[in-house]
């Protein structure tokens, strides 16, 4: 799959291409609708299906200090779109003369002039140009006029619930990971590299991963969770740990307060390995949530508890990978 950083990487020589427009982050499943409707566009026609997201957040750009938690980062979001069948991953750097263009200098100049649209399909909230002033309607006007079509698809849900980058966060931020791994498709992913923490978990033979993710990452509400973790990239066996393949781990979230903590972390147990991780990019992925976070009174309560919580990590995991 090719990966564009803004038109500047477009070809001089590209031709016509389908265009599917948003932020798309979580690539989820409504977000697989739309994608797959562009795909099929794409292979009709003979053409490349082109995925055009932005960053930053269109919302940190007009109204700063606004961006939402971030449920995907853009490398993870480039490979679940080519696991979708995307050609082109293109990211669009959303700036304030970007935000500033009309709906018809946005169409005539991004989809018509640089990436030669021969379609553009939008989910059917699409908005876009100067003050959102653009829509579906504009879009297909716009269409008639320069000489591409507009397919619209309707927003993707299941009981009576709309799937939507906000309900995932929502879901997420109360610690909802089963029914964020619902509308997502898959479990909630949050990346992130190991750093050094304070050693207490080793010390209490439960030695952590401590997982640093970046910023407006979307880390689930505090508690104790049953999850993958992976080692990404490739390269050589890290300890125990081969990367590539996912462990289960027992996951807090949280600020330790029978420790009286103060800074939120992710720690993550992972099960029968003592690897050293340290400096390692990893992956966590949140199955189900097991506990809310607990102050004990003694430490021998608190190593009573995370017992129980392997036990429940290892059968919520081996019934998931049925």
């Amino acid at each position: 799959m090719l990966r564009w950083r803004g038109l500047e990487d477009v070809p001089a020589d590209w031709g016509r291409c389908v265009v599917t427009i948003g932020v798309f982050d979580g690539v989820h499943r409504g977000h697989a609708e739309l994608i797959g409707a562009a795909t099929k566009a794409a292979r009709e026609r003979g053409v490349p299906a082109v995925l055009m997201t932005f960053d930053p957040h269109p919302a940190e750009v007009v109204r700063a200090g606004t961006h939402p938690p971030q449920l995907t980062t853009l490398t993870r979001r480039a490979e679940l779109a080519e696991q979708l069948g995307i050609d082109v991953f293109c990211v669009m750097p959303f700036t304030p003369e970007l935000a500033a263009r009309t709906p018809k200098d946005f169409a005539h100049d991004v989809l018509v002039e640089r990436l030669h649209a021969a379609d553009v399909v939008v989910g059917a909230n699409f908005t876009f140009g100067k003050k959102a002033a653009g829509d579906v309607a504009k879009l297909t006007e716009l269409g008639a006029k320069f000489g591409f079509e507009v397919q619209a698809v309707s927003l993707f849900g299941e009981h009576a619930v709309t799937y939507s980058s906000t309900y995932i966060r929502s879901c997420v931020a109360a610690g909802d990971v089963e029914r964020a791994t619902e509308a997502l498709g898959r479990p909630h992913r949050v990346e992130g590299v190991v750093v050094r923490g304070d050693g207490r978990g080793r010390e209490l033979g439960y030695p952590t991963a401590n997982v640093a993710p970046p910023m407006h990452a979307a880390i689930p509400a505090d508690g104790v969770y049953a999850a993958w973790f992976t080692v990404l990239g490739a390269g050589p066996v890290v300890g125990q740990v081969i990367p590539g393949e996912r462990y289960e781990a027992a996951v807090s979230v949280g600020t330790n307060p029978t420790f009286s903590g103060r800074t939120r972390t992710v720690e993550a147990f992972v099960l029968d390995t003592s690897a050293d991780l340290y400096g390692q990019h990893v992956a966590v992925d949140f199955v189900s949530h097991i506990r809310p976070m607990e102050q004990f009174d003694s430490i021998d309560g608190l190593l009573e508890a995370m017992a129980d919580d392997v036990e429940k990590t290892r059968a919520i995991l081996a019934a998931s990978d049925q």
